[in-house]
């Protein structure tokens, strides 16, 4: 039996203290310290931590097998890394790095967490190489984010800073630029993958040469986009960029540095911008309510953002179709390729030169132009920049280089203009040279103090009486165009009629807000879109021959072609026969001409030439979406991703058209033969035809001449006429449903009163058993979470009363999201009809129809 073992006060002092010693041996920190010097040192599973709380800094993994030190948002569950020190050299064992300060005050990161200071691999250092070494270094994690090392007595001098080093982050704060004394260029870069923070292909650099301007390269340095020059208020690439009593931003220019920063001074505020493994600049901001990182701004975000879209002289304009303009004075490089809407190849002017009588045109809310080359003088105002530009035969625009204070500085330009854009909102003015025929032509300079420069009055006299001649020889050509276009498009006049306009007006109008809208449609109905000549399109499709069909309609055929340059297309021949389609044909140039989105068919140009009426698009390899789903020998490339990916697609084509796209526009005709998929088996909406435009408070509409496809109507519109972006939604979810299960719905009973798809799918969701509606060639490599989703999505979109369907900007909500609440599905809507030709249940042609005036389109996929 055991008992007490008694123990004198002298031992039990000497075993405390024993203790004491042997736990003080070990440098080991904890994790509330901010703060090591050179005797301690930091190994796996300790950590440093800011004093405001927000900032930690140690050792991580992203795979469990290298492994890094980095800083990371300390109380954000969604751990967000904004910096990473042995980015390229990770430790492969966890137990084997330490952080310490080695010789001369340099951060190291060692293989080993033993030994002396010089022991184990050395991974990575801050490479400091001063010449006199600091006493008593110490690294210290501040507030800020910033790991800083410095003498222990000084707190306003670093010895070394992490900011100077970023990697894909930039915190408030920071320089984004270069320090000119030292050398020292300061910029982010990417990580190469989401679990591997080693250099990615992509950096957001400022350049310091000419006006400086911040680009966006990838890993060949080649540039994607820029941010356009600081104008004193923002980057004039970056209208929506505004200081707030929040968030403040700074840009210095001097000749000591260079650089942009942002403050934010409410420190609830969490915001970064980095730049991510995809080529994306984002600014995130944390949303505490929700937990979550919100994405307050990002670009490239649009066509326009993409750097040189419209190359030399072009101007960049997404509300604009098509998105590249020249300006005033100038005609595309290569017209061909910019009928097919390749403006890389830029601009070039009309007119020569002659230095001493030259004009400058003003543009207004400009992006202005790449400005590496550019030359800046601050002490300059615009009227003597003018002056100056006036005087230099080579310079080519000029502006303001700061508009904070009513325009002040002088930038000129002296060699081409690159990358140049138009907002609406935002921008600023600049001044472009021209000759002065095209000054004239334009309507004279808009001088800075309303005042005109005052050529000779021989030139005065002869530009006058040259442009009055060109102008009425414009319009005497205009009017000619339009009455023949007229004419041919059905022989009357009509003041809502597709108008078509000469190519070079077409081309080259100035694109300025003063002399008409900016993008193009000052007349809705105007044709606004490249002319093919008739004898091209012949040849491109080896004289429309029928082994190049691709399908037959009521408006006629289409036709696979190939123009000289390589480009495959697709053409849609309207029958001179045809008592039907010429409305349809007018309707579809007026709206997808404008549209633009990854999910809608691309149209091309048009024909309109020897009675011929023809809409050339871009060709799509895998035909329409019919002709491999309802195929039973193609479906098996149909896979539940590849599905799925067509189901969403359609989906933020439609939200696009319904709510984002400049008009609201309801469809009418969505069906499996109006889906075109791409090479990658991308959905693409097509056939607009028969679709309508509804302005932006319109509900509904009605119309006495309902046209459709039997089986995608919604039941107000096939038997009342009624219809609305519901309408859509309907076709919608029965394309769901189709995709889902690989079945045709005939949109009728049959004759022994079999449920249609739609019923089908609802008998089957009511008895829990809608998995099997899936079709059996998916293969069995699926979510069933996913196809069960897409199921109840279907089944909401074609409820019976259209005040229970969802809208699209709901539909991509639900698919997007795994933890969306969606509400159960009422009755769907059958609408009842009979087949006119029975026989034709095999055909491979879709069926529509126009219910009230029974006409009959047959068309098939293109």
């Amino acid at each position: 039996m055991g008992g007490i073992i008694p123990i004198s006060l002298h031992s039990l002092t000497t075993l405390l203290s024993f203790f004491f010693l042997f736990l003080t041996s070990f440098p080991a920190k904890s994790s509330s310290a901010d703060t090591i010097n050179s005797s301690e040192s930091l190994t796996t599973g300790q950590t440093l931590v800011s004093s405001n709380d927000v900032f930690q800094l140690g050792f991580f993994t992203l795979d469990n097998s290298n492994w890094f030190l980095g800083i990371w948002y300390k109380n954000i569950p969604d751990k967000t890394y904004v910096w990473v020190a042995n980015r390229e050299r990770p430790l492969k064992n966890s137990s084997s790095g330490v952080l310490r300060i080695g010789v001369g005050g340099n951060l190291v990161i060692q293989e080993d967490g033993e030994g002396s200071t010089s022991a184990g691999s050395l991974l990575w250092s801050t490479n400091r190489t001063a010449a006199a070494n600091p006493i008593n270094p110490v690294a210290k994690l501040l507030n800020s984010g910033n790991l800083v090392v410095r003498e222990a007595s000084d707190e306003q001098n670093f010895l070394w800073q992490s900011f100077d080093f970023p990697t894909d982050t930039l915190l408030p704060d920071m320089k984004l630029g270069w320090d000119l004394n030292s050398g020292l260029n300061r910029y982010i870069t990417s990580w190469k993958s989401k679990t591997d923070p080693s250099t990615g292909g992509y950096s957001f650099k400022l350049n310091f040469h000419g006006f400086p301007e911040v680009f966006l390269e990838n890993g060949q340095h080649m540039r994607i986009y820029r941010s356009g020059p600081w104008n004193g208020l923002r980057f004039s690439g970056v209208p929506e960029m505004k200081s707030t009593a929040d968030m403040n931003f700074t840009f210095i220019f001097d000749q000591n540095e260079v650089y942009y920063s942002y403050h934010v001074s409410d420190s609830s505020l969490i915001s970064r911008l980095t730049v991510n493994s995809t080529g994306s600049l984002q600014r995130m901001t944390w949303i505490e309510d929700s937990k979550s990182w919100s994405l307050f701004w990002y670009a490239p975000k649009d066509q326009c953002d993409d750097y040189r879209e419209c190359g030399p002289y072009g101007i960049c304009d997404t509300n604009a179709s098509p998105v590249c303009n020249c300006t005033w004075g100038f005609k595309p490089k290569n017209q061909q390729a910019w009928n097919l809407r390749d403006g890389s190849d830029g601009c070039v002017r009309q007119t020569s030169l002659d230095c001493s009588t030259d004009g400058f045109l003003p543009l207004k809310g400009m992006k202005l132009p790449d400005s590496t080359n550019a030359y800046v003088d601050k002490t300059m105002n615009l009227k003597e920049c003018q002056q100056a530009c006036a005087k230099n035969c080579s310079c080519t625009a000029f502006s303001s280089a700061n508009i904070s204070d009513r325009g002040t500085g002088c930038v000129m330009w002296t060699d081409e203009l690159l990358d140049m854009r138009h907002y609406v909102e935002g921008g600023q003015d600049m001044y472009v040279r021209l000759a002065a025929s095209d000054i004239a032509a334009y309507g004279g300079i808009a001088s800075l103090n309303d005042s005109k420069k005052s050529p000779a009055p021989a030139l005065v006299a002869g530009v006058s009486v040259a442009s009055g001649v060109l102008l009425l020889g414009l319009t005497a050509c205009l009017i000619w165009k339009r009455k023949r276009l007229q004419s041919m498009l059905g022989g009357k006049t009509q003041q809502r009629g597709i108008q078509e306009r000469s190519q070079d007006l077409l081309m080259n109008e100035a694109v300025i807000t003063s002399k008409r809208e900016y993008s193009g449609e000052t007349n809705p109905d105007e044709l606004d879109l490249p002319l093919f000549d008739f004898n091209t399109v012949a040849q491109a499709t080896n004289n429309f021959s029928e082994k190049n069909k691709l399908g037959q309609g009521g408006f006629g055929c289409v036709y696979k072609g190939m123009l000289d340059e390589g480009l495959a297309i697709a053409v849609k021949r309207l029958s001179k026969n045809s008592g039907q389609g010429i409305e349809e044909f007018k309707n579809e140039v007026r709206l997808i001409a404008r549209l633009q989105h990854i999910n809608l068919v691309r149209l091309l140009g048009c024909c309109i030439e020897m009675d011929e009426k023809m809409l050339v698009y871009e060709f799509m390899e895998h035909k329409s979406l019919d002709s491999v789903l309802f195929d039973k020998s193609k479906s098996s490339i149909l896979n539940w991703p590849r599905r799925f990916n067509i189901i969403c697609g359609i989906a933020r084509g439609l939200l696009y058209l319904h709510q984002d796209s400049r008009f609201r526009i309801i469809h009418r005709d969505l069906k499996a033969s109006n889906i075109l998929l791409d090479g990658e088996l991308n959905p693409k909406i097509s056939d607009f035809g028969m679709a309508r435009i509804f302005g932006r408070d319109q509900v509904d509409a009605n119309t006495r001449r309902v046209v459709g496809t039997y089986g995608y109507m919604a039941p107000e519109y096939a038997m009342d006429g009624l219809f609305s972006v519901k309408s859509d939604v309907f076709s919608f979810g029965v394309l769901v449903l189709e995709i889902v299960s690989g079945k045709k719905n005939r949109g009728f009973y049959y004759a022994n009163n079999e449920l249609n798809l739609l019923g089908h799918a609802w008998k089957l969701w009511k008895e829990r058993k809608a998995m099997e509606v899936l079709d059996p060639s998916v293969g069995v490599s699926y979510s069933s979470q996913e196809v069960l989703r897409c199921i109840q999505v279907g089944l909401l979109c074609v409820q019976e009363h259209a005040e229970d369907r969802p809208i699209m900007s709901n539909v991509v909500l639900m698919l997007g999201s795994e933890t969306a609440t969606m509400p159960q599905p009422k009755n769907p809507g059958f609408c009842l009809g009979r087949n006119v030709d029975t026989s034709s249940s095999s055909s491979k042609q879709d069926e529509s129809f126009t219910v009230n005036h029974v006409t009959v389109t047959m068309l098939r996929g293109r």
